[in-house]
């Protein structure tokens, strides 16, 4: 399992190859949220969100002999993403499995990468897992894993060495950190990061509605699944149930989940554009809807809002703005 010194050796690997990203503010969320509204902009990392982070800790921990057969990474499309760049830079080869129902900008860009997409029919109901394992044994591929995977883990963790520092700065110790939350990779990590540096940030996972299996497994006190796979705009944190690895910590470190509609998510994202000037996806913007349209389910006069992505559509966005700026 990752620890506080795996994020910090991946901080180090990760130095001058990821982006440190800005917290961002504004008056205008502050006035809706009615507090102080921090938001981490990893929407503006490379490949367009927190997940290179992860792909990068992943890659660069590998053995020679393991880089020279290859990886293999299965995602709808950020750790895609992000694992594809991380295996040019590294001259990596990188077969990623993805659904064929993920946003065509996503299997455009993660093929832009260089990386060799593999479509699956999620929708019908094919197992990812499946799949992968066959692949990897077949090519003698490495797999990693979007968040189940101690060093994506790690990687994702970085983020919260971020916050932490970031919040000093603007002095806000005490608040709750948001996290768009799928496996629960970036969440723990996080959580595990502010453990040590920062202990008076408690994360709080946001999931969108009918895909809240971490805030319900956080509530029974155990790991509890989603009916659905797909069938959410949220497509960057669909996913079956907390992991593993993650699940332990998430009990452990974070508080009650945060639960947004889709029109939420929308409403997040041109407010995001509006007064932030970023761009979100839906899945990347669950965090600000909670800060903002949650507030009832939130203590203090500060929130932190990690953006985690801006990988969308032009459609969807263009419907974002239009609806709702």
């Amino acid at each position: 399992m990752s620890s506080f010194e795996m994020i910090l050796a991946a901080a180090q690997r990760l130095q001058g190859h990821a982006r440190v990203t800005p917290m961002l503010s504004s008056p205008f969320l502050n006035e809706i949220a009615g507090r102080r509204v921090l938001v981490k902009a990893e929407c503006l990392q490379h490949t367009g969100s927190f997940k290179f982070r992860g792909g990068w800790a992943a890659i660069s921990a590998l053995s020679e002999a393991e880089k020279s057969r290859g990886v293999l990474a299965y995602s709808s499309g950020n750790h895609a993403q992000g694992v594809a760049a991380a295996a040019k830079a590294h001259g990596v080869t990188a077969v990623i499995l993805m659904p064929a129902d993920a946003p065509s900008l996503k299997i455009e860009n993660t093929r832009a990468l260089g990386a060799e997409v593999v479509l699956y029919d999620r929708a019908g109901g094919e197992d990812r897992s499946a799949i992968g394992q066959a692949l990897s044994q077949k090519r003698g591929l490495t797999l990693i894993k979007p968040y189940d995977e101690p060093e994506v883990i790690a990687g994702q963790g970085s983020v919260g060495l971020e916050i932490a520092e970031q919040a000093r700065a603007e002095g806000v110790s005490d608040a709750d950190v948001l996290t768009c939350c799928g496996g629960g990779g970036l969440t723990s990590g996080v959580a595990l990061a502010l453990e040590a540096t920062a202990p008076g940030l408690r994360v709080r996972p946001a999931e969108p509605e009918r895909f809240d299996d971490v805030t319900r497994s956080l509530a029974s006190g155990q790991i509890e699944s989603n009916e659905e796979i797909s069938g959410s705009i949220c497509d960057a944190i669909l996913t079956p149930a907390p992991g593993v690895l993650t699940f332990p910590v998430l009990q452990r470190l974070c508080g009650p989940g945060l639960v947004v509609t889709e029109e939420e998510a929308l409403r997040a994202m041109a407010l995001a554009f509006l007064r932030l000037k970023i761009v979100l996806e839906p899945g990347g913007a669950v965090a600000l809807a909670a800060a903002l349209f949650h507030g009832d389910q939130i203590e203090g006069d500060a929130v932190i809002a990690v953006a985690t992505g801006g990988n969308v559509d032009a459609a969807l966005f263009r419907e974002a703005i239009s609806s709702y700026a």
